[in-house]
């Protein structure tokens, strides 16, 4: 039987057009939905602004602890406390595992910015940040069950100024198979589960 793979970016624009398409509305025009049947159908989505400032940010973080970053550069030293956090962890972890949802094989797979002394680290770039940000992403969810002796999930936020901790414990974040339930249940529903079965089919 096939495995098919799940990313955090998948089940997040999913929940995100959900929260501007409730289930009985599903199928209007709405930016959110199409752009998460793109995702399902892993067209490829150009990188704006704020996407490039992320890469940006992280890319100055790495290049900080390779000893090349450039210290005129406006993002200095946000980007060096970041650096300072994660050194000496696994940097882009590629994570991996095999789990069965509703009688779906499914194949979970991350990308890990850092992994240190069982905290996984993520680093976001925001023009704004408040107390809970990231609360209801699925990100931390998902990547405890993909890493599963992690004990805490760390969001290092930053606007290039400051940063922000936004941390999760294993214990407090509630499981993301449930979410993967819903997931599945919603493409069957909507006509949808033969588009990702021929897309996200794992190799």
């Amino acid at each position: 039987m096939d495995r098919y793979l799940i990313t955090h970016s998948l089940l997040s624009s999913w929940m995100y057009a959900m929260q501007e398409n409730p289930y009985e509305d599903a199928t209007s025009e709405r930016d959110s939905y199409a752009e998460f049947v793109a995702t399902l159908r892993r067209e490829p989505t150009p990188t704006n602004e704020a996407m490039q400032k992320g890469i940006d940010f992280e890319n100055l973080v790495t290049d900080i602890m390779s000893g090349c970053g450039d210290p005129s550069h406006g993002w200095y030293e946000a980007a060096t406390s970041v650096s300072r956090i994660i050194k000496n962890g696994v940097l882009q972890f590629k994570a991996r595992r095999e789990i069965e949802v509703s009688g779906v094989p499914i194949l979970l797979h991350g990308r890990l910015d850092a992994l240190k002394a069982g905290i996984i680290f993520d680093i976001k770039f925001s023009g704004s940040y408040e107390i809970g940000k990231y609360l209801d992403s699925t990100q931390h969810p998902t990547y405890f069950e993909l890493v599963p002796e992690a004990k805490e999930f760390m969001y290092l936020v930053s606007n290039g100024t400051n940063v922000w901790p936004e941390g999760y414990s294993r214990e407090e974040t509630p499981s993301i198979i449930p979410v993967i339930e819903d997931f599945l249940k919603f493409l069957k529903r909507q006509g949808l589960i033969e588009t990702f079965a021929e897309k996200w089919v794992a190799l």
